[in-house]
């Protein structure tokens, strides 16, 4: 049995069911209402968000997790590990919507337009506002992965020098040059625009501080659009009301929803949005498509299973 913790659109549905005649589906809106069923389900579909401890334990027949998101910090990994519960997830359908949610932050910063929006609801003629250029610029991503390497492609159409840091430092296509962690305080001060795209594990959890910011150019941009606890908020308020960030573009926050009356948002110089980087209508399809073939390993070699996560590390 194949169960769906989470609504998925019917005809996503239907053909889920025809490519699949011999397995049994059962397609749920929420865990609660799965949970019932959850015992005699061999393989569960989830976003992982809705996964506890006691919910693995009651999962008697449960072989496998298919996670369609990329993030893995909210799953009770111990217990899964304890089990050998396969886990795979979506990770890579992010890079085309994340990469065009990056272009169009970086630029709605450079071309001004909040405030250009301001002055058009005023009725303002502002012909006076500073516009800056992407071309030209050294972009420094931090998370050279499927996402940052899309990053760097678009940002190649700029003709941007593209620089990207991994815990390889191996090279990869559209980045100018790829350097291990260690490298990032020499990368840096080269930086007009920095991103981070990490995600959230035992290693990456507070990996940047003030120091980092204290080190861009007092004209760089930070953009964070990995995962919100890479970075104490803390730090980058100073780092923009210090003049160490000229701006800086958050959609991932240490607390989620970001509450009303964090001082987050009532900087000028931090653009704020609700966690909404990898929003795309085309998002249930593609994590969808990992999932078929992936079925198609499960039910033959039962290896070499895409986006296979390593448990004990978290990704």
């Amino acid at each position: 049995m194949i169960l769906f913790s989470s609504k998925v659109e019917n005809k996503l549905q239907e053909k889920l069911i025809k490519a699949n005649p011999t397995h049994q589906f059962i397609f749920c809106t929420n865990m609660d209402e799965a949970r019932e069923t959850l015992p005699k389900a061999e393989i569960l579909v989830t976003y992982g968000e809705d996964l506890t401890e006691e919910l693995i334990n009651d999962a008697t027949s449960l072989k496998w997790i298919m996670v369609i998101s990329a993030g893995m910090e909210k799953m009770p990994l111990e217990a899964i590990k304890q089990r050998e519960i396969l886990v795979t997830n979506a990770r890579g359908i992010h890079r085309i919507p994340m990469a065009e949610y990056a272009i169009s932050m970086i630029l709605q910063v450079y071309r001004q337009t909040k405030k250009l929006i301001d002055h058009e609801k005023s009725h303002q003629w502002a012909k006076h506002l500073q516009m800056e250029e992407l071309h030209g610029k050294t972009m420094v991503i931090l998370g050279a992965g499927a996402i940052g390497q899309e990053v760097a492609k678009l940002a190649k159409a700029f003709q941007v020098k593209t620089i990207g840091v991994s815990r390889s430092g191996a090279s990869i296509d559209f980045f100018d040059e790829v350097h291990q962690i260690d490298a990032l305080p020499s990368l840096l001060p080269k930086a007009d625009i920095f991103i981070s795209i990490l995600p959230s594990t035992k290693e990456t959890r507070g990996i940047l501080h003030y120091g980092h910011l204290e080190a861009l150019p007092n004209h760089a941009l930070f953009l964070n659009m990995g995962r919100g606890d890479v970075i104490a908020s803390a730090d980058i308020i100073r780092g923009v009301e210090q003049g160490q960030v000229a701006h800086a573009v958050l959609d991932v926050f240490e607390q989620e929803p970001l509450p009303a009356d964090d001082p987050l948002w009532d900087n000028e110089f931090i653009t704020i949005t609700p966690h909404i980087s990898a929003s795309s209508r085309h998002y249930e399809a593609r994590a969808l498509e990992i999932f078929q073939e992936n079925l198609f390993i499960y039910n033959n070699e039962k290896k070499n299973y895409v986006n296979e996560i390593d448990v004990t590390r978290g990704y």
